[in-house]
């Protein structure tokens, strides 16, 4: 058994306020981000410039590619907590990524080394997020916020590798780009590696006839009510994300050729560069909503977390009308402006969703089953990016106002949904936490 991480004391050094462990977790997920998107970034544009793939297939390549990326931890997550253990899962998928990244240097090989950068990813993506509820205390109030830094470390590989990778691939060669993204993902399995002390103990997972129990047993009823309002919630975030996965897929189609990219004279902005924009807000605007739900939560008016996700579905519909607006009413090209503004608007609807929802999945994932839980989440990413690779197909036919338009409706009707959900949600988790049960009872007539 690995020792446990240590808790951070007045002697102990800090990340932000947060236990050590986390930074290891943080930047082992931003090398890895910055390889996936380095990739990502340069894909449409490598199937259809280099590759000579028409635009409908090469959509719904992306589309398929971006699914089983977030498919396959579906069953990583059951292999990592059934088998190899959250840590190996983590050094052997990211091995295999890196091995993918680099194999993205051949032409001949490209649908191979997709494969394997979705096989990779299966055993890492949901075994690194499992690791970090045990660096706290149960009773930690540090727990909430740590997803809110940890999205921040993902939004910061982010922000990196359209600059590092989409730049050397626009400008010397796309495989310059793909081979930055696999020395990413192998710097970012050295951190890890190297941080192993900082991370909390292994769990064998229990036994098909133990009961998750947390101070006592847990009501089988309780254990079914949170499974169902997670398959619920994920449900909804897998709309959500048919229109907001966009952004790498019918959005980058539109920044090359719908918008006029003319900074000063004849600078003109690369278009894989409008990529980063996400993720460089998502930066700057955590720690300003996060000080926002601090104060809330002290007079106690902060939302609940699928208010929080509901509200934030509702901003990203808005920032689709928007951009359909634009185009209708643009004679020839729109200016940058308009998009640098959308991604503002996208962004600030994102930080109210999916940071929240990884939480959420989190905490009420039942005991010595972490990484499958979290795999749960991610199969809303699996649904939702295939769903963008359909949708993504109407962008010919229909015209880039009309599917704007009809992205904002997806979006909408994605917050909708989760408005709805918001009984069932506080429900689950007053199960999973008694101390909140009054609250959550009284809240079904809210």
């Amino acid at each position: 058994m690995i020792a446990a991480a240590p808790r951070a004391s007045a002697g102990t050094r800090r990340f932000f306020g947060q236990p050590p462990g986390l930074a290891i977790l943080f930047l082992t997920q931003m090398w890895e981000t910055f390889s996936y998107f380095g990739m990502r970034a340069l894909l449409v544009y490598y199937m259809t410039k280099q590759l000579l793939i028409g635009q409908q297939q090469a959509s719904m390549i992306y589309g398929l590619y971006t699914a089983t990326v977030y498919f396959t931890p579906i069953v990583g997550g059951v292999i990592a907590d059934r088998w190899l253990g959250r840590r190996r899962a983590v050094i052997i998928g990211g091995t295999i990524m890196a091995f993918g990244h680099f194999l993205m240097a051949s032409e001949s090989l490209f649908f191979f080394a997709l494969a394997a950068i979705a096989l990779g990813n299966g055993l890492f993506l949901p075994s690194l997020p499992s690791q970090i509820d045990g660096l706290y205390a149960k009773d930690d109030p540090r727990r909430g916020s740590a997803y809110n830094f940890y999205y921040v470390g993902t939004n910061l590989g982010g922000l990196l590798a359209p600059l590092v990778c989409g730049t050397l691939g626009e400008v010397y060669g796309w495989h310059w780009g793909f081979g930055a993204a696999g020395i990413g993902m192998l710097g970012g399995l050295t951190l890890y590696v190297l941080g192993q002390r900082w991370l909390p103990a292994e769990t064998a997972a229990p036994r098909s006839q133990d009961v998750e129990t947390s101070g006592g047993t847990t009501p089988h009823h309780a254990l079914r009510q949170r499974v169902i309002a997670l398959v619920a919630v994920a449900l909804c975030v897998m709309l959500f994300r048919g229109a907001y996965e966009q952004t790498g897929n019918t959005i980058a189609l539109w920044a090359d050729a719908g918008i006029d990219r003319h900074l000063a004279g004849d600078v003109v902005i690369p278009m894989t560069w409008f990529q980063a924009l996400n993720p460089l807000l998502v930066i700057a605007l955590t720690p300003l909503l996060v000080a926002h739900w601090t104060r809330q939560a002290r007079s106690g008016r902060e939302p609940t977390p699928a208010r929080k996700m509901a509200m934030g579905a509702f901003g990203v519909g808005a920032a689709f009308a928007m951009l359909a607006f634009v185009d209708a009413s643009a004679h020839g090209q729109a200016s940058w402006i308009w998009l640098a503004l959308f991604f503002l608007v996208l962004t600030t609807g994102e930080l109210f969703i999916l940071p929240i929802g990884l939480g959420l999945f989190a905490r009420l994932a039942p005991k010595g089953h972490g990484a499958t839980t979290i795999a749960g989440w991610f199969f809303a990413s699996f649904g939702g990016n295939l769903l963008a690779g359909v949708l993504g197909m109407l962008w010919t036919g229909i015209g880039p106002s009309a599917f704007f338009g009809a992205m904002a409706m997806v979006a909408a009707a994605a917050g909708t949904l989760l408005r709805l959900l918001d009984g069932a949600v506080r429900r689950a988790e007053a199960g999973n936490d008694p101390d909140a049960k009054f609250a959550a009872e009284h809240a079904r007539f809210d």
